[in-house]
């Protein structure tokens, strides 16, 4: 800061048409600037403020004691104030970073006024090619601080719930062949993986776009399309002739085509089904009377054929119900390697808090598995940061979302940096800080746009490793399909019932309506929200308990949440490699082991 001078003070007061040939009043200015440490031009303008609002007070010695009094003083009260509660802020890699930086400036600064002890070598002022003091570089080299949760977390408070969890690294659920499984990754023999969208690029969701735009005709032509497709596929697989409409009195039995809905606002329920046809059909909507099945399961949205009779027009007795066909399995035009290695694939879902505090303990547990393990593939789905935390509803938070979100998926590609894996991040509609509709575009992270680790997705997507298909999505449409469905003497497996309607259906989210946390823009859903194919891994994290299912060959995952409230819950890992043959006319699973781990 230059030093400030009488000229300098009488040429900005000029140009506020203000002149002072006081000489005791300019030294009284010029000691006020470098006392305050202000320069002329800010002077000036404090000045124009002050004698404003005093009716054009003149330059004196007397007012400017009182100008200092009033104004001045006050200035440098807040400012420290200011430093001392950036003194007490939670701080990060950065932000240390940069205060170690200015103090080895400082350092520097002052070395060059001090006077050397007598018998010491004078050091050569040069810069060097990397310069970091021995605190920044202890501070760069050691993970404990880049991944501390006191570090990118507003919070700093551990949840005591958490420390104390019991049965860390117990495996909670086993599939295939796990007796002497090595869980390691490919990265040992140095071979890489192969990891992309199955998409096209321009039929992927791989920007924000803008919603809130539709409408009713738009959604409508959407289902219509939605039905008419399914009905075709129905039609030809079952031999099924000509589909009447619903509402036509008919004495035969005739063949009807249609989305189940209810008749009402309430829960669906054995007496409020409804059958809506499409335009072909006549679009009428009829009862179902659902009396003679002996087995059935269906939920709002469901597209099906159904053979009964309607002799009034206005019940349907449905005698044969025809549900969907699942779409064909990734054919891979490569051959596998016979001394080709399975891929390791660690799957977690967040939240990775506690309910109780914003600490991401969990997470930094999570970053300790991965360097034990060393998978070739981590899929981590949102929340991130969650919309439902306790601290974020309360408005608990200072620090803006958006930060705290991108420090922990820094810390997350650093933390992992020495595994070398491929990190994939899918988006969830509960992190606070991302776009609230489904189908979800992908996270924004422009200082990792470039790394080749990185790969960030859509929710929905179909992802393509090693020539394996995992189809992800973090909604929970297993939880909102659940509590819809309804069923009769169609067994008690629950789960796969609702995983087989997902598939069938063809659809990440076949619920119609959906629940109300989901905000649908169907033209995207009809585009991006639907199974190019039947994947080899569907990867389906849930509220509910956590499985490992062979659902009509596709195995379907539900690693459960890495905390579920205050204390820690689950992650998964799965052994994958791509079928060489089949065995008896029949697939061989691409999925040779999978688990779900207690954190």
């Amino acid at each position: 800061m230059s030093p400030v001078t009488s000229e300098d003070l009488k040429s900005e007061l000029e140009m506020f048409c203000i002149t002072c040939n006081d000489d005791s009043a300019l030294d009284k200015m010029v000691e006020q600037c470098i006392c305050n440490r202000i320069q002329a031009d800010e002077w000036v303008l404090e000045w124009v403020a002050y004698s404003t609002t005093k009716n054009g007070l003149l330059l004196s010695v007397d007012t400017l004691d009182q100008f200092e009094y009033e104004v001045l003083s006050k200035r440098n009260k807040s400012k420290q104030n200011f430093k001392r509660e950036e003194r007490n802020r939670p701080r990060d890699l950065t932000t240390i970073q940069d205060i170690i930086k200015a103090e080895e400036e400082e350092d520097n600064l002052l070395d060059c006024y001090s006077t050397p002890a007598k018998g010491s070598q004078k050091r050569v002022l040069t810069t060097p090619e990397t310069p970091h003091s021995k605190r920044s570089s202890a501070l760069l080299t050691s993970p404990g601080v880049l991944l501390s949760p006191a570090c990118f977390s507003p919070s700093a408070t551990p949840s005591q719930k958490y420390s104390q969890r019991g049965g860390k690294g117990e495996v909670m659920v086993s599939f295939g062949a796990v007796q002497g499984t090595r869980w390691a990754g490919r990265k040992a023999s140095g071979a890489e993986v192969q990891l992309e969208l199955l998409e096209r690029t321009e039929d992927t969701l791989h920007s924000s776009y803008k919603y809130m735009f539709q409408r009713l005709r738009d959604i409508r032509n959407v289902l219509t399309e939605k039905i008419e497709e399914l009905g075709e596929q129905l039609q030809s697989h079952f031999n099924i002739g000509e589909f009447s409409p619903v509402s036509l009195p008919e004495q035969d039995c005739m063949s009807v085509l249609g989305q189940v809905c209810c008749d009402s606002n309430g829960k669906l329920n054995a007496q409020s089904v409804l059958l809506e046809a499409g335009p072909e059909q006549g679009g009428q909507q009829v009862h179902l009377d659902l009396s003679e099945l002996q087995e059935y399961s269906l939920f709002p949205g469901q597209v099906v054929a159904m053979e009964g009779m309607n002799t009034t027009g206005r019940k349907l007795v449905v005698s044969k119900l025809y549900e969907g066909i699942p779409l064909p399995f990734y054919s891979s035009a490569g051959k596998m390697e016979s001394d080709e290695e399975p891929v390791n694939v660690l799957v977690a879902c967040g939240p990775y808090t506690p309910s109780d505090s914003l600490n991401f303990e969990p997470l930094l547990d999570l970053i300790h598995v991965i360097g034990r393990d060393r998978p070739d593939v981590c899929i981590l789905l949102g929340p991130f940061v969650d919309s439902k935390h306790e601290h974020i509803e309360k408005s608990q938070v200072t620090e803006p979302f958006e930060a705290i979100f991108t420090r922990c998926i820094e810390s997350i590609v650093e933390g992992t940096k020495s595994v070398g894996c491929r990190l994939v991040f899918v988006p969830s509609q509960r992190d606070v800080h991302h776009h609230y509709i489904y189908p979800q575009p992908p996270f924004t992270l422009p200082n990792l746009s470039n790394n080749p680790r990185v790969t960030l997705v859509s929710d929905p997507c179909t992802l393509l490793i090693d020539g394996v298909t995992f189809g992800l999505t973090s909604t929970d449409i297993l939880f909102h399909l659940g509590a819809e469905e309804i069923s009769c003497g169609a067994g008690s497996d629950r789960f796969s019932r609702i995983l087989k309607h997902i598939l069938t259906q063809r659809s990440y989210y076949p619920l119609y309506p959906p629940v109300e946390d989901v905000n649908m823009d169907y033209e995207k859903f009809q585009s991006f929200g639907q199974l190019p194919l039947t994947p080899d891994v569907l990867v389906i994290p849930s509220e509910l308990r956590y499985f490992v299912k062979d659902v009509i060959g596709c195995v379907c995952v539900n690693p459960g949440r890495l905390t579920k409230g205050h204390v820690g819950g689950t992650y998964g890992r799965l052994l994958i490699q791509r079928a060489a043959s089949t065995v008896d006319d029949r697939r061989v699973s691409c999925c040779l082991a999978a688990q779900v781990v207690k954190i």
